[in-house]
């Protein structure tokens, strides 16, 4: 029989493993009382939020502008944050019925939003285009229908000089579809699904780590969903004077980098997608901390331009399903970089100009894209970077046999 000093070494050393795993415990008569953290450092509600004060001038004025709430502080993480795999499957593990691809109701001219604007700049011929004078909050559906095309063929879309509440973001991402209201991210205050991107709140480690580049790079959003994000609209409320920008890289110019033979070699296989975060298996509690896994097409057709796109990334992807992982590993690294270091299907967009006391607006489709934000200013000295990120999620990946790539469809080779 253990004696009493036996038994307390022995709790010790459970509480040392519990505590190693995130998990704190507490000992009442010889038994473990657990209370389970998320992994990731996340707590609900205000627990962790900075104060309103410490927001970026243009943002707060934004926020009093239109309402938004920051007496308990700024922002706000959802209350019921999972701490289980189980927990984070279960929370969008279906297709979405009631989907509608808007893109496909839109005039294939696009005379309804492209005639109302006082200008159309193509940022590069094969990605990005920019939209000037007009206002999204004003749009109607046949102008959002066509938006959803015209993000459909040139992958990203710039809107700068918005004038936009935080509520009608929302509510635009609504209209393309099931607006993303993550399980752990922080939101705006009382507005699930428009979530925070402010570097001071979100950024793990010191900010020469992140200007290092020991952070995310080249990705797209929420691959690991059942039904991975589709139009993604990201508004820039407060924009460092210099520095900032995003990078995205076009799918289907990265489809069309490829050889014909790889191209035969690669559609209708599928890859392995994982989370970007972590949570404890059930089974294991003790274990590694696991991610979300799951399978999509590694070359897609896009619903509405039925052009293929290359369906990877190298933060998310992790292996092409039926070979080894060695074989996997060198198609994949060769894949990410031809997204990465292509720079005839890449376009850099810079968040400046803007009016004062206006934001600018990108959208962008995240089936065929990836997308890098560039850590080149400082965001503990002058002007601060804040944005609010809303995300339409779209149908199960599809590759279709018959579609075309780009390059076929609008060149004929």
């Amino acid at each position: 029989m253990a004696t009493t000093a036996q038994t307390n070494a022995d709790l010790d050393q459970i509480g040392k493993i519990l505590a190693k795993h995130g998990i704190n415990d507490t000992t009442n008569d010889n038994k473990i009382v657990v209370d389970l953290k998320n992994v990731n450092g996340y707590r609900p509600g205000f627990v962790d939020s900075l104060s309103g004060d410490e927001l970026p001038e243009h943002t707060r004025n934004r926020f009093a502008k239109y309402g938004i709430d920051l007496s308990k502080g700024y922002p706000e993480r959802p209350e019921n944050i999972p701490h289980f795999l189980d927990e984070g499957y279960a929370i969008r593990n279906r297709a979405n019925p009631d989907y509608v691809e808007r893109g496909r109701n839109a005039d294939p001219s696009k005379k309804n939003l492209l005639g109302a604007a006082k200008e159309i700049r193509e940022i590069t011929p094969l990605i990005g285009t920019e939209v000037v004078g007009l206002q999204l909050g004003d749009l109607n559906e046949k102008q959002l229908d066509e938006l959803a095309l015209l993000v459909a063929e040139r992958v990203v879309v710039v809107f700068r000089n918005q004038d936009l509440s935080p509520q009608k973001h929302l509510e635009l991402g609504k209209y393309y579809g099931e607006v993303e209201e993550h399980p752990l991210v922080a939101h705006v205050p009382g507005l699930r699904g428009a979530t925070t991107v402010w570097g001071p709140f979100n950024r793990v480690g010191p900010l020469i780590t992140y200007k290092k580049g020991l952070h995310q790079g080249w990705h797209t959003d929420l691959d690991h969903e059942f039904s991975p994000a589709a139009i993604t609209h990201l508004h820039l409320d407060s924009i460092p004077t210099t520095g900032g920008d995003t990078g995205f890289a076009s799918g289907y110019g990265a489809f069309d980098k490829l050889s014909q033979p790889l191209q035969q070699f690669l559609e209708g296989k599928t890859a392995v997608h994982k989370s970007a975060h972590r949570y404890l298996n059930r089974d294991n509690v003790l274990g590694a901390p696991e991610h979300i896994l799951r399978e999509h097409p590694l070359v897609i057709t896009h619903p509405v331009t039925g052009w293929k796109s290359l369906f990877v990334n190298r933060a998310h992807t992790v292996k092409i399903v039926g070979l080894e992982d060695s074989e996997s590993q060198v198609i994949l690294n060769y894949l990410f970089d031809v997204y990465e270091k292509s720079l005839d299907i890449q376009t850099r967009v810079s968040w400046q100009p803007t009016k004062p006391g206006l934001g600018t607006s990108v959208i962008w489709d995240n089936r065929v894209s990836n997308h890098i934000a560039i850590p080149d200013y400082n965001d503990q000295n002058g002007r601060l970077r804040h944005a609010v990120r809303v995300t339409s999620l779209g149908n199960v990946p599809n590759y279709d046999k018959n579609s075309k790539s780009q390059r076929e469809a609008l060149f004929g080779a």
